[in-house]
Parts: C-alpha cells; sequence; structure tokens
C-alpha cells in the first residue's frame, strides 16, 4: 500500500513554533491559549483499532512521513507520533483518517512534559530523528533532548528496548552524547547503512537530496543499569 500524497496538499508550515511552546507547564503561572494539551492519560483506543498502547513512539515527528511509512512496514506495531507544531499533527491525522490506517497515531503534545502516558517498560523502539538544533546557548534550553526526557525515554522502554538518533548537525550529536553519558543508562553506537533498517525520514531525503551528511546511532538501554 503506498498513499498519494497528492489527496492531502501540504499547508505551509513554521519550522518553529512559538518559543513558549517549547517550555514546560509547570513554568506557566497562566497556560499560553494555544498550548499543547496536558496528558497524563490517554485512551488509546482513540488512536488504535485494536485499542492497545503502542510499542513504537515517534518523539517529534514532523510532517509524519516516517511515522506513516513505518505504520505501513509494521502493520502489527501501533506507532504513536507527538509534535510541537498543531499544524502538522492536523495534517498528519488527516492522512492517517483518510487512509483508515489503524496502528498510527498523533498527539500535539509537548514532551518536556515527559511521557506521563506511556507506561512503564512498555515500548520496544523510540525515535528521535532530525530535532531543532536550537544553534544559540541562550536557546539551549529549547531542546527537547534533556535529562528529564531520557529518564521518560529509559522509563518507558522495554529492557531490550532501543532508542534510535540521527541528526545532520554535529553539535547536537555531542550534545545528545553528553546527555546520555550523564544518565548513563544507555549504549550508545554509531552504524552504518547496513546496520540501519529503517524507513527514510522526510528530512534524511532532503539530506540525500542536498548531499548533506547526516549521524544515525543506535542506543541500547543497558540492562546493568538501576533508574532507582
Amino acid at each position: 500500500m503506498n498513499i498519494d500524497y497528492k489527496k492531502y496538499p501540504t499547508p505551509r508550515m513554521r519550522h518553529h513554533t512559538a518559543p513558549n511552546l517549547y517550555v514546560p507547564f509547570n513554568e506557566f503561572k497562566v497556560l499560553p491559549r494555544y498550548y499543547p494539551p496536558i496528558l497524563p492519560v490517554i485512551e488509546w483506543g482513540k488512536y488504535f483499532s485494536d485499542s492497545a498502547p503502542p510499542t513504537a513512539l515517534d518523539i517529534g515527528c514532523g510532517r509524519g512521513g516516517f511515522l506513516l511509512e513505518y505504520a505501513l512496514q509494521h502493520p502489527h506495531v501501533n506507532i504513536f507520533g507527538v509534535e510541537v507544531r498543531k499544524q502538522a499533527v492536523e495534517w498528519i491525522d488527516s492522512i492517517i483518517k483518510g487512509e483508515k490506517l489503524p496502528n498510527a497515531g498523533v498527539e500535539w503534545y509537548n514532551t518536556t512534559n515527559g511521557l506521563p502516558f506511556i507506561s512503564s517498560h512498555s515500548v520496544d523502539s523510540i525515535f528521535y530523528f532530525f530535532p531543532d538544533p536550537w544553534h544559540k546557548k541562550k536557546h539551549h534550553k529549547r531542546r527537547a533532548f534533556n535529562l528529564n526526557l531520557v529518564n521518560e525515554i529509559y522509563r518507558t522502554l522495554k529492557p531490550n528496548g532501543t532508542l534510535y538518533l540521527m541528526t545532520d548537525v554535529e553539535e547536537v550529536d555531542v550534545y545528545q552524547q553528553e546527555v546520555l553519558n550523564v544518565h548513563n543508562g544507555f549504549i550508545f553506537k554509531y552504524v552504518t547503512d547496513d546496520e540501519w533498517h529503517l524507513p527514510r525520514t522526510d528530512h534524511e531525503n532532503f539530506s540525500i537530496k542536498k548531499n548533506i551528511p547526516y549521524i544515525r546511532a543506535i542506543v541500547s538501554k543497558r540492562e546493568d543499569f538501576s533508574d532507582n
């Protein structure tokens, strides 16, 4: 099955959204009007035909190219994407509904608020691809990949679970390794094309077209580490 994207005209989307949408909700006295919803619990029947929770997460799913293709290639795996840009989420959701994909779900959400709706030790794979680099030091606080999120990734992954990372910014790669080293609950490994068996992302296709090098890593959960 292939998706005919011509049926779903791509809306114009900003690369970034309002800066205050990258801040945890508990840092506000009053939430901004257009702040993503807080999701302590999710009824998975709203997203998946079998009403089962996801075993794959796409954090910062962007325009959803990877999420949709992964769902098509793995029809027995529920994959759930979260994205801070509401317009992108609405567009992805229109495709999911239009194509009647039973195992793909997406939600407008800010991951600086953690992943409380995902049960501990329940996820096989988490994908975190081409995050916004936020190059300026004063903007580093907007990077979603921080120790709080890594703690949540570790909590939600199964004992043999895997985090997949990809970026075209060397500084981001170094930063992510620093965060992972502080946590110390993962084993980091760069991988080649032969070791990477995943659909291409929209940004990956762009990088290939423009001959922009990018970095891929598989990060395995350490079984000898305790997060207690």
